[in-house]
């Protein structure tokens, strides 16, 4: 059986705060999730633990994430000398976009494809760290890592997955997954 890992983290820092985009890799990890298709679970990783996370991403047989190539992948690199990047990924922001030729957010899919829609954003995770709210940053980012999961799931299923446009119109998105 393939080995599925949907993943996501959350950051301590903003971009401003490490002096811009381009320094990912200093934004340091508040929280990082995984799902497992072999197990069926949710991992946990906080930042003591994300070696353990790399290594459970390097023996997936496919990482799938939303905007990983970009921002996640390079959070990590700020913890190893690995390039994420070479690892067996689908990027569903990537992929969408190659289609759609918009960079919508997660929610924008998750909403008009499953119904449903995220429990908050990367700015209120931040707010929490900063709070030392760990266990809301952890819900939260389970919850993006499930609704990765689904939509990659329903598109796998169906061929397609949907948006809303500002005018309300449901548009349809083949995907190939």
């Amino acid at each position: 059986m393939q080995n599925i890992v949907y993943f996501d983290l959350e950051t301590q820092k903003s971009a401003a705060e490490v002096g811009g985009w381009d320094k990912i890799s200093e934004m340091r990890m508040s929280i990082g999730v995984t799902y497992s298709t072999q197990t069926g679970k949710y991992t946990i990783y906080s930042e003591q633990r994300v070696h353990d996370l790399v290594k459970e991403l390097q023996r997936a047989d496919l990482v799938v994430g939303f905007n990983i190539l970009r921002f996640d992948y390079d959070v990590l690199h700020g913890y190893t000398t690995l390039d994420m990047r070479q690892l067996p990924t689908l990027d569903l922001l990537v992929s969408l976009t190659e289609v759609t030729q918009r960079k919508l957010p997660l929610d924008a899919y998750a909403s008009a494809t499953l119904g449903v829609e995220k429990i908050a954003d990367g700015m209120q995770a931040l707010q929490w760290y900063k709070e030392g709210r760990l266990v809301e940053i952890a819900e939260y980012c389970c919850y993006d890592v499930k609704l990765t999961r689904l939509l990659h799931e329903y598109g796998r299923q169906h061929k397609k997955v949907f948006y809303n446009t500002r005018f309300g119109d449901k548009v349809e998105v083949p995907v190939n997954w």
